[in-house]
């Protein structure tokens, strides 16, 4: 009875996980502890722009495995973003070690290893070593802004109308200094002046927010927001042997900061769809994000800022972008979207409580159904290493659940030295190009000049006209304030002017 399961096992797994097109081997299918020679697991690249998550508890292997599927990604020359939190990610850019146990893992998938080292580019939300991220204001647009600060309908209209006044003056929103200045100027010296073209901002309106602004900003923000901008175009770019080149986000010093982590994320994300063309269904992705420790990202974001997520995930496929999400436990994972992700690589989870065992119980029923596997007490004995997989076939069927005897990475399982690091960044070409901060004149500097005389020159008196009547134009700020768009600041600003309800998405425009 055992030789016949086994043997009808290996027959669906050998027809359930082979490819037309290219794919990339997680390792061997096992069944009652061993491995079964000749059934190998893949993942199809066709289909991980459907996205995929991969989770287990801590020491159970899942960050190599990101690191394997991150080498191979690059190997098939797919560049990846990896979110390094903990900072072991590094050592993709280094050769790994044919250790024994690497050595047994390759030889279960019939296959030898290949140590390899992988082009990377180091980037840095902090002063960590790396390129610098930056984004500004403005980039984020009112709505992105707002749901990040968890603003309500009221104060989402004044950060509108505020966005709204800084474009129709011509005043950059660079920075926070930026946006702080304008708020003051609203709702102080210029309120009179502010009011009759935009609609009332009241101080406590502007009071929390400012003082929503000012806990962003210490949360680390200040150095985030600002110029030069970084480019996601960047994240496209191969080597001279046509690699992906893996850009490793260092985030070691944001583990208790993830208000400005999940500002990142979600940015990074937004840019990426507004700027990424739609190519469809490609028979591999344009790019690959990774998402380490993911629950940081949905522990601190609110409802709004959720939706927003949820929404990126569910349109981004379209643009050849796959995100993968990294966690303890599928149930860190918000359920629409976790119904969104594609494959899924479940490393052990461990029940040492009744609520671990109420969450084992949760994961296992994330899985399709099998007779092979008893899933909710396998997931609670799974060795380091090995991990449950399903994916998506390239017809988008789910795959038949597999216990798997995963590959070792090819690159390095531990962390550069800080020296390799620094050698590293000192051969980098966005290191140079990120490096200086710039600073120009914008809202905060032009509004210290000139609060007390600014806007006045839009109502000027045009001259008479040739009967002797004085013809009074109206002014630009006339013609909005009369809009009744305008005057429904509260509710409206913010589903239609300027950036609109899709905000740094672009979609806005495309619609209308």
């Amino acid at each position: 009875m055992a030789k016949r399961k086994g043997g009808d096992f290996a027959a669906l797994i050998q027809n359930s996980y082979q490819w037309q097109g290219s794919s990339i081997a997680l390792g061997a299918a096992m069944l009652d502890g061993a491995a079964i020679e000749g059934a190998c697991v893949s993942l199809p690249l066709k289909t991980l722009n459907r996205h995929g998550l991969i989770a287990g508890a801590t020491g159970t292997g899942k960050t190599k495995t990101l690191q394997h599927i991150v080498g191979e990604l690059s190997r098939n020359g797919v560049p990846g973003l990896v979110m390094d939190i903990k900072g072991d990610l590094s050592g993709i850019a280094a050769a790994g070690e044919a250790s024994e146990v690497a050595l047994k893992r390759a030889a279960a998938m019939g296959s030898s290893y290949k140590a390899e080292a992988f082009p990377v580019e180091f980037l840095s939300l902090s002063d960590e070593t790396g390129a610098r991220l930056r984004a500004t204001v403005s980039e984020f647009g009112p709505l992105l802004m707002a749901r990040l600060l968890d603003l309500n309908e009221t104060q989402t209209g004044v950060l509108a109308a505020i966005f709204k006044f800084c474009d129709d003056k011509g005043l950059l929103l660079l920075d926070l200094k930026d946006l702080k200045k304008t708020l003051d100027f609203a709702s102080g010296e210029g309120k009179a002046q502010f009011a009759g073209d935009y609609g009332q901002v009241s101080t406590s309106s502007a009071s929390t927010i400012l003082r929503k602004i000012v806990a962003l900003e210490q949360q680390g923000a200040e150095i985030f927001f600002g110029e030069p901008s970084f480019d996601v175009q960047d994240l496209l770019r191969k080597d001279g042997k046509g690699r992906g080149i893996v850009s490793v986000v260092r985030l070691v010093d944001l583990q208790n900061k993830p208000d400005l982590f999940s500002t990142f994320m979600l940015q990074v994300l937004a840019e990426v769809y507004s700027s990424f063309p739609e190519v469809g269904d490609l028979e591999k992705p344009k790019l690959a994000i990774f998402i380490d420790e993911a629950h940081l990202v949905f522990e601190s974001a609110s409802k709004a800022l959720l939706e927003q997520l949820e929404m990126i995930v569910r349109l981004i496929r379209s643009k050849g972008v796959a995100v993968v999400f990294c966690t303890q436990s599928p149930t860190d994972v918000p359920p629409s979207i976790l119904a969104q992700l594609g494959f899924k690589v479940q490393h052990a989870l461990r029940a040492f409580t009744a609520r671990d065992r109420k969450a084992i119980k949760a994961a296992s029923e994330n899985f399709p159904e099998t007779e092979y596997y008893q899933v909710d007490r396998l997931l609670n004995e799974l060795g380091v290493g090995e991990a449950l997989v399903t994916a998506l076939s390239e017809k988008g069927k789910p795959t038949p659940l597999a216990q798997v005897y995963l590959a070792a990475p090819a690159s390095r399982m531990g962390p550069l030295t800080p020296a390799e690091l620094q050698t590293f960044a000192a051969a980098s070409p966005l290191v140079k190009k990120y490096a200086a901060a710039a600073d120009r004149e914008s809202a905060y500097e032009l509004l210290s000049k000139k609060a007390q005389e600014f806007g006045k020159t839009d109502a000027r008196e045009k001259p008479a006209s040739r009967g002797g009547r004085k013809v009074e134009e109206k002014s630009t700020l006339e013609r909005v304030a009369s809009s009744p768009i305008v005057r429904e600041v509260g509710r409206t600003v913010a589903r239609e002017l300027t950036r609109g309800v899709l905000g740094v998405f672009g979609l806005g425009k495309r619609r209308r």
